[in-house]
């Protein structure tokens, strides 16, 4: 298999998968509370692994995940699903969740991030995982440097066959499953009692491998297609080349 993963590729791997398809995935990760049965970087794990896919059928290179991202607040201590999980002004600190910044933050880390792959020489963006994440993106398309889509956009919409759809419960233990299953244990929920903080279908009646793997294909076909369409109404822009003058000795 090629590489797709931008940090593990040499120069002139990099260029000669942009020159053939100048796609940049984003996973936008957390390292949040997924359950007691789920990895805490779930959000990212999800993302990273399908673009992975992706990139091997359509090309195009997989950043690494941002770990950061915004989320509701409602204290210097809570946030997220500290806030949803529990009853009104009960709000309660899940542990192994360190992602928050605020959204002001957040946009700039993110803008910067596609200004960087701009000049890098992409030419289009699918950024996808967090929730908060991927709704800054979508509501603030028009101040990006480069299109930006969600796999929301181009393959299956939020709803039962979409891609990280809920939280922790079938849609997104389904996908774990599927494609990290040595990562999901889904004893920890029954050791623990009633599944903590997921929102969605319960995952230990709706998830399932087969499940996850559906979804997966259901969506990457559809991104695939919505892509490939994006990519033939390009304009060619000439190739990148390793090519440079006047070059300094730097060495001893």
């Amino acid at each position: 298999m090629e590489k797709v993963r931008y940090e593990e590729m040499r120069p002139e791997e990099f260029l000669a998968r942009i020159n053939s398809c100048p796609i940049g995935y984003l996973p936008l990760g957390t390292l949040e509370w997924h359950g007691y049965h789920m990895p805490l970087g779930a959000d990212a794990l999800q993302s990273h692994g399908v673009f992975e896919i992706l990139a091997q059928r359509l090309g195009g290179v997989v950043m690494p995940p941002l770990y950061l991202g915004p989320d509701i607040s409602n204290d210097k201590d809570h946030y997220g699903m500290d806030i949803c999980s529990f009853e009104e002004g009960r709000s309660q600190q899940l542990h192994g969740s360190c992602y928050y910044v605020p959204e002001d933050l957040f946009a700039a880390i993110v803008k910067q991030t596609v200004r960087n792959m701009k000049r890098a020489g992409f030419r289009l963006v699918v950024a996808h995982g967090h929730g908060p994440s991927m709704n800054y993106v979508r509501t603030h398309r028009d101040e990006f440097d480069l299109p930006v889509y969600t796999l929301f956009d181009i393959a299956c919409e939020e709803g039962p066959d979409g891609f990280q759809a809920d939280h922790a419960a079938s849609n997104e233990t389904s996908i774990t499953m599927a494609l990290y299953p040595e990562l999901v244990d889904m004893s920890r929920i029954d050791a623990y009692g009633f599944p903590l903080a997921s929102w969605g279908i319960d995952p230990r009646t709706g998830a399932s491998v087969a499940r996850g793997n559906e979804l997966i294909e259901k969506n990457v076909d559809k991104a695939y297609e919505s892509l490939k369409a994006m990519l033939e109404a390009l304009d060619k822009a000439p190739d990148l080349k390793l090519s440079y003058t006047d070059i300094k000795n730097l060495l001893s």
